[in-house]
């Protein structure tokens, strides 16, 4: 476990600071994030890949909280953005555009013009339609876009089904024939500034192999094209991994050994787009315990006040938190693995951890070793940092967490509770 989250006397501290003192100020659900935690990341991954001296261009999607944005910008970084909100948001904490790139298959043309009159550094294509649009675009605005292409590589990051984006199934990115023949008329496009190549293979992945892979097609296609076009920047993406169990993982410097010889070799100036890997363990979700309910068939569930719309991971990607209570006496074990008894002294019961949404697919944890708890108490879902708040949702008309901030001992409230209030706001004129 990050020692930013960590137990003092049967009880969890976030920094220097006690998840249940926090909470007794802000109720539950929260998100509760380590700034320290965020910035150590951050600067993990920055003295890896040193050597290159990259744009790392933090994943906006991953986590868009406006102060996190901001710790962030102050840390050197720029932002990967794949919408116009976005893109909003990061102008909104002052960045500077030439430190923005915009990537997703779908920008449609409005987003693609509040991208250009902002000057954003470049964009990473994912299809012929969407270059021939921009193309257009800037034309009309009396611009020249700079552009990456993104290469679809065929390679099996060996991640979730449902995150894997480099595959030729995917729709993500353009196969290295079309992309061969864009190069061969990018005259044709006389509003595109085509600056480098693009690929990204999805997240998390937990070796860098697939890396290598694509990497080497990148270069047997660069030995080509470079012949009939400079190609000045290669963007690798993100999906580095973080450890949801305890295990040991690759770190950054893993990465690096592997993937530095091959950029090096290219000669183009690199872009990084990490998100997982910088903020997934600096932020937790807490959530308090609403019922405890055994059925005949000897199930038992515990009933929080979280839910599927503040983590929707579980239910989309049967993805695996470490949860474990706020205040308990039994110790919290270094490594849980699903469907596994964790090694720890206490009493432990096999549970599910649902929410209250009316829906079966509600678990944040099923089938899980857990120490006994009662109604009232407080349980912590860990590697949260990540696609956590930002895929939340309103569903069953349920306000979303807080988020707040633990810098050592100072707590920041980053975005306040949802009101019943706040779910209305933008309807009840049209009664």
């Amino acid at each position: 476990m990050s020692n930013f989250f960590h137990y003092k006397d049967n009880e969890l501290f976030c920094e220097d600071t006690s998840v249940k003192e926090i909470i007794q100020k802000e109720n539950t659900p929260a998100y509760i994030y380590s700034k320290n935690s965020i910035l150590k990341h951050f600067t993990e991954i920055k003295d890896a890949f040193a050597e290159a001296k990259p744009l790392i261009c933090f994943s906006v999607k991953s986590n868009s909280n406006l102060t996190i944005l901001k710790i962030l910008s102050d840390a050197g970084a720029g932002f990967d953005v794949v919408s116009g909100g976005e893109l909003y948001r990061a102008l909104k904490i002052g960045v500077h555009p030439d430190k923005i790139v915009f990537a997703g298959v779908g920008k449609t043309t409005e987003e693609i013009k509040y991208a250009l009159k902002n000057n954003i550094f470049m964009f990473n294509v994912e299809s012929k339609a969407e270059l021939e649009n921009i193309n257009t675009v800037a034309g009309d605005l009396s611009k020249k876009a700079r552009v990456a292409l993104r290469i679809n590589p065929d390679i099996d990051a060996r991640t979730h089904a449902k995150t894997t984006t480099g595959k030729k199934e995917n729709k993500f990115g353009i196969d290295f024939e079309t992309s061969e023949q864009i190069i061969n008329n990018i005259d044709s496009y006389k509003n595109i500034d085509l600056r480098g190549i693009h690929v990204h293979l999805g997240s998390p992945i937990y070796d860098p192999e697939p890396y290598v892979l694509a990497l080497k097609k990148v270069d047997e296609f660069l030995q080509k094209v470079r012949k009939l076009h400079k190609i000045e920047y290669l963007n690798i993406g993100g999906g580095y991994c973080i450890s949801y169990t305890g295990e040991s993982v690759k770190r950054p410097e893993d990465f690096a050994r592997d993937i530095l010889p091959i950029t090096k070799k290219l000669g183009a100036r690199l872009i990084m787009e990490p998100g997982r890997f910088i903020v997934g363990n600096a932020g937790i979700l807490v959530s308090r315990v609403t019922y405890s309910k055994a059925s005949i068939g000897g199930k038992k569930h515990v009933i929080c006040d979280a839910a599927m719309n503040d983590l929707i991971r579980p239910s989309l990607y049967d993805a695996f938190h470490r949860i474990w209570p706020v205040c308990t006496s039994v110790p919290r074990p270094e490594i849980e693995l699903p469907n596994q008894k964790p090694q720890t002294n206490g009493n432990l019961e096999i549970v599910d951890i649902v929410g209250p949404v009316c829906e079966s697919s509600d678990v944040l944890a099923k089938g899980r070793w857990f120490p006994v708890v009662k109604a009232g108490d407080l349980i912590a879902v860990f590697s949260s940092g990540a696609y956590g708040f930002t895929m939340s949702s309103n569903y069953n008309s349920r306000p979303r967490a807080c988020e707040i901030l633990v810098d050592g001992g100072t707590v920041s409230t980053i975005r306040r509770r949802e009101t019943y209030e706040d779910l209305i706001a933008i309807e009840k004129e049209y009664l």
